[in-house]
């Protein structure tokens, strides 16, 4: 199956901010109050949580970003994806997500709240389709952009990957 087919079947859009196509597939049917976390990292109240379906083709990429929420990924179809994953103040790793296990590669990864992410399809990847959870739900407010120069600075070792999971 193309992307193409695969976009018009699961009815994926771009992604407003983070790149890729997309669509939101779940939000919990409860919301909880954005007092119940003592840090005040939340605005206003939150689904318990989201889901969406979440493509990458070779000319699209999943830019640098964190949020305020932990996030599953999970690996459905097609090619495998690396991810980078920074942590603030500490390292940084590359992890790949796929179903080649014996390769190393995983069908789900975990990105904790607070982590620098971004990700692309494997180098001669064609589309890669994912599924990604979110607890507490996605809001577009709890997502922050990385800076090409600040994160370059942070994790020189990085720099190549990170030109490439940056648009500024």
């Amino acid at each position: 199956m193309t992307a193409d087919e695969v976009k018009k079947i699961l009815r994926l859009v771009l992604h407003p901010c983070e790149g890729g196509c997309c669509i939101r597939t779940y939000e919990s049917g409860e919301r909880v109050a954005a007092e119940a976390f003592a840090d005040g990292r939340y605005a206003g109240p939150r689904f318990t949580g989201t889901a969406i379906y979440y493509l990458l083709e070779p000319e699209t990429f999943s830019e640098m970003h964190r949020l305020e929420s932990d996030e599953i990924f999970h690996f459905y179809a097609g090619d495998p994806v690396e991810m980078l994953q920074l942590k603030e103040g500490g390292d940084g790793v590359v992890v790949r997500i796929g179903n080649r296990l014996a390769e190393g590669e995983r069908p789900q990864v975990v990105v904790a709240r607070g982590i620098w992410q971004g990700s692309r399809l494997a180098p001669g990847g064609d589309r890669a389709l994912l599924g990604c959870t979110v607890s507490p739900g996605f809001e577009f407010e709890d997502y922050e952009t990385g800076s090409r120069e600040q994160l370059c600075a942070g994790w020189p070792e990085f720099r190549e990957l990170l030109c490439r999971l940056t648009r500024v």
